[in-house]
């Protein structure tokens, strides 16, 4: 038996909940004894890898536990040192998410994985910083370490996924198809408020996640504390350095979320990723001007956003609507902002998009109505419980009833047999909110949030059900996941099991 195997029958037999990292000492340094071996041998070339001891000292500061549906981690230290310890305790659900984009890349463009990983490499690996590289890197050891193989390349790919496959590759993808290329996805709903639109004059934020239920769960709340810039508290997808989600809360009081632009169409080759972008801002920034200056600097128009922000601090709120050619961008410390997939700003909707927003039987435009109804509504009482349940609205404007489905704030295309918009087009969509999540500027101070994982209202989803009632969509047989229902939970950064 070669070395290579030896390791990963060692490695992957060690458990890897954090609560049990101090008392597994002797077992793992014995594994990365042998991990130490293999990877010096099969990455020539490569920095050499640290010696078991010094892994074993990362690993007994992370944390690992699983609460609600949730996956909590905790990393911190350098960039290597905190992507070393997010590989290796979240290995096996990296493993399944690399699997399921891996799945949909290949269905939805007709191409190969591997393509696409040297596409990524050529185009953004030299455009990453210094430090999200060595974080990146990091997540390659620790998952080398556990005895799942992987690559820079990969995990590059795999960060920068949604901005590949929804503006880069629509873009390639007209070369092929004779000028005809899909437009940007439509996902998420989401709200900021402050002063006198909530009950205790504070920032209130609300957000929920719109995806593919085939797609990587984003079913991780991660806690870094890095050596170098602010605490972040976030949501996001294993093996991620961003969000991508996304909703986040910082040391220096800032809160963010977004929705994506619907119906954008553009992307620059040139640019800097977003996702290293996001990291950088969201880990560097101290205000929200500054946040934003460094989301707009190398800007390539993927993954094209309305970003809700607050301040904390201040009780200062913005929005920052990022297109390709043009930038929207408000701030005020009383009233609101909303996000539904429409861009508010007049040049990125009607020069860079192809939506319109009077047509109310369109989601973006139909949930974009619902928010203004609801913070007619609740002027002056939006507060956390009120948050939760506009993120589970099921109210329909365009039939003037509760109807959950594709028009509803909480998303349910799986329940539309003849669905209206223009996109997606198919009926009974697998597609849908995957979550919901909430703070206000009280515990954005102590750097907590509340969430629910499925559905935003509740509703589960059975996976095994779905593809019998719907065949067509079997090709996800071995990545869509069930989702039962789960309660509203709170999480807070530091926290242990």
């Amino acid at each position: 038996m070669s070395i290579q195997h030896i390791a990963v029958d060692r490695i992957s037999s060690l458990p890897r909940r954090a609560s049990n990292c101090s008392s597994q000492i002797t077992d793992l340094k014995s594994a990365l004894l042998v991990a130490f071996l293999v990877l010096a041998l099969s990455s020539p070339g490569a920095d050499t890898p640290p010696r078991p001891e010094v892994q074993q000292a990362w690993l007994s500061k992370a944390n690992r536990h699983e609460k609600a549906g949730w996956v909590y981690l905790h990393i911190e230290g350098a960039p290597r040192t905190r992507g070393f310890q997010h590989g290796y305790l979240l290995a096996p659900e990296i493993k399944q998410g690399i699997k399921a984009i891996r799945a949909d890349w290949e269905y939805q463009s007709a191409t190969k994985w591997p393509w696409l990983l040297a596409k990524a490499d050529a185009m953004f690996a030299r455009k990453i910083d210094k430090e999200n590289l060595a974080e990146l890197d990091g997540i390659v050891e620790g998952l080398q370490a556990a005895g799942v193989p992987s690559s820079r390349a990969e995990i590059i790919a795999y960060n920068a996924y949604l901005e590949l496959s929804w503006y880069w590759w629509p873009q390639e993808s007209k070369k092929i198809k004779d000028g005809k290329s899909s437009l940007g996805r439509q996902s998420c709903s989401a709200f900021v408020a402050t002063g006198s639109m909530t009950a205790d004059g504070g920032v209130v934020l609300g957000h929920n996640t719109m995806d593919g239920y085939h797609m990587a769960p984003a079913n991780v709340i991660l806690d870094i504390v890095p050596d170098k810039g602010h605490r972040i508290f976030m949501q996001t997808a294993p093996g991620w350095i961003h969000s991508g989600t996304d909703f986040f809360i910082t040391a220096a009081g800032l809160v963010g979320a977004e929705t994506t632009i619907g119906g954008f169409d553009g992307f620059d080759a040139k640019g800097v990723p977003e996702f290293s972008r996001m990291r950088r801002a969201t880990q560097d920034a101290n205000s929200i001007d500054e946040w934003c200056a460094i989301m707009k600097r190398g800007n390539n128009g993927g993954y094209a956003n309305a970003w809700l922000l607050g301040d904390v601090n201040t009780g200062e709120i913005a929005r920052l609507e990022l297109g390709l050619k043009y930038v929207g961008f408000e701030k005020k410390r009383d009233g609101f902002f909303i996000g539904s997939n429409i861009a508010e700003d007049p040049k990125v909707l009607r020069f860079e998009t192809s939506s319109h927003e009077t047509d109310i039987r369109q989601s973006n435009v139909a949930r974009r109505l619902r928010w203004k109804q609801l913070m007619a509504q609740h002027a002056g009482k939006i507060d956390v419980e009120a948050a939760e349940r506009f993120e589970a609205d099921h109210f329909d404007v365009y039939l003037g009833e509760e109807h959950p489905g594709e028009r509803s704030l909480c998303g349910h295309w799986e329940l539309e047999s003849k669905p209206i918009q223009q996109w997606p087009t198919v009926p009974n969509d697998a597609w849908g909110t995957l979550d919901g999540k909430v703070v206000d500027a009280k515990m954005a101070k102590q750097m907590k949030f509340v969430a629910r994982w499925g559905s935003a209202c509740g509703l589960a989803f059975d996976a095994p059900k779905f593809l019998s009632a719907h065949p067509q969509f079997d090709w996800m047989k071995d990545t869509l996941q069930s989702r039962p229902s789960e309660p509203w939970t709170a999480f807070t950064a530091g926290e242990q099991q």
